[in-house]
């Protein structure tokens, strides 16, 4: 223990960089209370249309960030959530962040981002690779059938199967979409780990991501017989670009740097946390440290993080990494790559205007109108299915070629209707991932929702009801945020361990939502037609979505 005996008052700053914003939050250290907080937005947001320098149309599937605007978080959002807070920056001992993953940076030896340099301020290949960049399919397509043919151990860790959002895939798309931003990458690094190095001055890679991302299993990754298998060129990819030594999670990355000070408003040389992910970061936060706990970090997509005392080979899960979550136990992941987003898109490109006209004259948002409209609704009474896969589907099938599907539509379909169906078509994905989980051995006992969508009660019931389980909600309204606090206070050496800080700073209200018998019935029957069509098309009984995919790129190819 360090400053908190002698301080009550000792707060922490954790920052949550998220898909399209940064969000920071001061917590007091003795009891998880959430002093202040304050968000900026991204200014380039999401780069997946066009490059901006060059106005250069973006090929599909492509999602690129612009790393300055992680800085101006740094700039904006933390004086501005102490200044909301009240609390004397001397009273501040340590700051963690959490990041999206996979989001990849090529940087040179000192951490500068290849995007900014001149000579490659035009190659989209030299920006942020996002989570959702799901360009590299056919890189990670590779990856996984050279892995069967091999026998590589480390496959069944993730499931069976290596997604194109990761490391190893996004790597060799570098590689073989531009060559000379390959050459000149230093170091291939999650931006978990970058921000922590512009806070610090020094690099550290921490151990979550190389787990879970970066197939980094039992103290080795893949050797350099099975890259070179991939592509000559990629034989030194561990080594020349990857390879770092790893930081436990919790553990002190280093001190405030003089200029990440300057940025924040800190005190130079307090705790920087070692880098994390949003999702893994939640689960103390809720508290679900324990087997069988569940966190379902529901945002633009969904990441389901739990740990498990035993290991198992879960098909289609992201990954289990020996205490990738708590120290002593299996910490599993899987997920969903559009749920948030889908509901967006929707009401964004299929809402009709006096939807959006009513909602406005009421004072609400379309997602409410919509929400209280399906609410009306008994179950199965819009007679749709859909399968929720307009992002791809990370699990269980690990195939971003996939695409949504609307079934049972007529000329009497309402957009409340649709929307309804949306709804249900993540809940019995999230439902799909919790049966293979217990199918392979890990049974789920209690599911808990974190994120920006458990606002909406209607969204939360469903899932209760389709899952059968109760539904814990976590006491915080940032989530990732909030553990990102936790683990910079035990960096700060305030607990022993992120056990001990979660029990004191973590907060979760237990069984807000009870699942309806009446409901559950029904749903059992519509999950029976969703897995159908989930098996139908996921499983090769009819390849029509990627060779609908290959239509599209070919047709694109040919426009120029």
């Amino acid at each position: 223990m360090t400053e908190l005996p002698t301080d009550p008052g000792a707060c922490v700053v954790g920052v949550d960089f998220g898909t399209l914003s940064g969000r920071a939050v001061v917590v007091r250290v003795r009891d998880g209370a959430e002093l202040g907080s304050a968000v900026h937005e991204y200014r380039h947001g999401v780069l997946d249309d066009v490059l901006p320098r060059t106005g250069r149309a973006l090929p599909p599937d492509w999602a690129l960030q612009v790393p300055a605007d992680y800085v101006e978080v740094l700039r904006t959002a933390v004086p501005e959530a102490v200044r909301v807070s009240g609390v004397d920056s001397d009273r501040i001992i340590g700051i963690g962040t959490d990041f999206t993953a996979c989001t990849m940076v090529p940087v040179t030896a000192d951490g500068t981002p290849l995007c900014e340099l001149p000579e490659f301020a035009e190659e989209p290949h030299a920006y942020v690779k996002l989570w959702r960049h799901h360009a590299a399919q056919p890189q990670a397509d590779r990856i996984n059938e050279l892995a069967r043919q091999r026998g590589e151990s480390w496959l069944p860790r993730y499931g069976g199967l290596i997604s194109s959002e990761w490391e190893f895939a996004k790597g060799l798309e570098l590689l073989e979409g531009a060559p000379a931003v390959y050459a000149a990458t230093a170091h291939w690094v999650e931006a978990a780990d970058w921000i922590v190095w512009q806070l610090t001055g020094s690099y550290t890679r921490n151990a979550c991501t190389a787990g879970y991302k970066g197939i980094h299993q039992d103290g080795a990754y893949p050797d350099r017989e099975f890259l070179a298998a991939l592509n000559p060129g990629f034989a030194g990819f561990v080594e020349d670009k990857l390879a770092h030594p790893l930081s436990a999670l919790g553990d002190r990355a280093g001190g405030l740097s003089e200029q990440a000070a300057a940025w924040t408003g800190l005190r130079q040389g307090i705790a920087v946390s070692v880098g994390n992910v949003d999702a893994h970061v939640t689960a103390p936060a809720a508290q679900a440290v324990e087997p069988g706990q569940m966190v379902a970090i529901m945002g633009t997509s969904t990441c389901h993080v739990m740990n498990g005392s035993v290991l198992r080979s879960v098909p289609g899960m992201c990954g289990v990494v020996d205490g990738g979550i708590v120290p002593g136990l299996w910490g599993y992941e899987a997920g969903q790559s559009g749920v948030g987003d889908i509901f967006a898109w929707f009401t964004r490109t299929h809402v009709p205007p006096e939807y959006h006209e009513r909602a406005r004259d009421r004072g609400i948002s379309v997602h409410e109108l919509l929400t209280e409209l399906a609410a009306a609704q008994a179950v199965g009474e819009h007679g749709l299915i859909a399968l929720d896969w307009h992002s791809g589907n990370r699990s269980v099938l690990v195939d971003h070629e996939l695409s949504g599907v609307v079934v049972g539509q007529t000329l009497a379909t309402r957009p409340e209707d649709v929307y309804r169906a949306l709804l249900e078509a993540t809940a019995f994905g999230t439902k799909t991932i919790i049966d293979t989980f217990a199918e392979a051995g890990v049974p789920v006992t209690e599911l808990v929702i974190a994120g920006g969508l458990l606002r909406n009660e209607l969204l939360m019931r469903i899932y209760a009801d389709v899952t059968g389980l109760p539904l814990s909600v976590i006491g915080s309204a940032q989530g990732p945020a909030l553990g990102s606090a936790l683990h910079a206070a035990v960096a700060a050496g305030a607990y022993p361990d992120i056990r001990a800080a979660a029990a004191a700073m973590g907060s979760v209200r237990r069984g807000v939502y009870q699942p309806d018998p009446a409901n559950v019935e029904v749903y059992q029957q519509l999950y029976r037609e969703y897995r159908d069509l989930h098996d139908y098309f996921g499983r090769g009984a009819n390849e029509v979505m990627h060779r609908l995919r290959a239509h599209r790129r070919a047709a694109l190819e040919r426009k120029g």
